[in-house]
């Protein structure tokens, strides 16, 4: 059996997951849009969903199961759509351009304005 870690979809993050069109794919996930305080142990997603609908806690359409290896370690997101589950992945945002860095200017390139 696997260990997976539930993540609920927050109610303003869930309106808009709501009124999304649907697309197919893996689907990039906010862990701010996130509550993540529940494990539950099943064979797969869909035993782990029929088991939470059986303890009256069921899941919503952009709740997310992480699957956790045997030492803790996370592996694998699926996102919960209303056809089933899809691959899906924590958004990593860009790092943010260095501060001390001089700002690129034409002269630093070696390119000259033309005045056409």
């Amino acid at each position: 059996m696997a260990f997976y870690r539930i993540h609920r979809i927050k109610d303003t993050p869930a309106e808009h997951f709501r009124w999304t069109a649907h697309t197919g794919g893996p689907a990039i996930v906010k862990p701010k849009d996130y509550d993540s305080n529940e494990e539950v142990e099943a064979a797969t997603p869909y035993a782990a969903w029929k088991m939470l609908i059986k303890q009256q806690s069921p899941l919503r359409p952009g709740d997310v199961l992480e699957s956790v290896t045997g030492d803790g370690t996370p592996a694998e997101l699926r996102i919960a759509k209303y056809i089933g589950f899809e691959p899906a992945s924590w958004w990593i945002p860009e790092p943010k351009p260095d501060a001390t860095a001089p700002p690129v200017t034409l002269e630093s390139t070696g390119h000259q304005e033309s005045n056409c």
